[in-house]
């Protein structure tokens, strides 16, 4: 009779640490499944970012374009030449498409990438025609340090809240936009920062427009 009683005992034992570990096992699965939801909520999002040919500025490259590829969107670096463009801070980065060959129809979100080289986009009416399609198409449009300014000359700041690096508020100001003085500022779809130290929010600050 103990021995009965002794093989009952092992088996509802047994029975109890089996699901046990199946709620620990099926505790695990279901975090992976929420981390790999986190990780690919940007799948299917696809996101230019216009940088010069030289003297970008390189963190508000990288930081943003790391935060969007590990959300899962796909980024492509576009600039007025295929050739290595240079950073200020020294990266190399080899452009994937030519900045005519953007087609806002196939983009979720087109972003300006500063430092001292993004002046030569200011005036480039090429650029200002992409930048107002993509803006009647509700794309979202970004822009960072001096690039806003960018943005300005293209006429869709008028009237909107918008940030810059602080030497060309009144380029702003002059074409009607709300200067802020904020490091990252969003009005709608046009996202815009201050500068470098602002790189991470303005990243964090377009995925979050791109999951809405």
């Amino acid at each position: 009779m103990k021995r009965v009683l002794s093989v009952i005992v092992a088996v509802i034992l047994s029975g109890s640490l089996f699901a046990g570990c199946k709620e620990k096992q099926e505790g695990i699965e279901v975090g992976t499944d929420e981390a790999a939801t986190e990780v690919a909520s940007l799948a299917g999002k696809r996101v230019v970012m216009i940088i010069a040919p030289q003297n970008f500025r390189d963190e508000e490259l990288l930081e943003p374009k790391r935060i969007l590829t590990e959300k899962g969107a796909e980024v492509k670096v576009a600039s007025a030449s295929l050739e290595v463009a240079g950073g200020m801070l020294g990266a190399e980065i080899q452009p994937d498409v030519l900045i005519s060959d953007i087609d806002p129809d196939q983009w979720d979100a087109i972003i300006l990438i500063g430092g001292t080289g993004a002046s030569r986009y200011w005036e480039d009416t090429s650029v200002h025609s992409l930048l107002n399609e993509a803006v009647k198409q509700n794309k979202i449009v970004g822009a960072i340090c001096i690039a806003p300014v960018t943005l300005a000359n293209a006429g869709i700041l008028s009237g909107k809240r918008a940030t810059v690096f602080i030497s060309e508020r009144q380029r702003l100001a002059d074409k009607g936009a709300n200067y802020t003085l904020k490091d990252e500022q969003r009005d709608g779809n046009i996202i815009t920062a201050s500068g470098p130290p602002a790189a991470k929010e303005f990243g964090e600050t377009i995925a979050r427009a791109l999951a809405e």
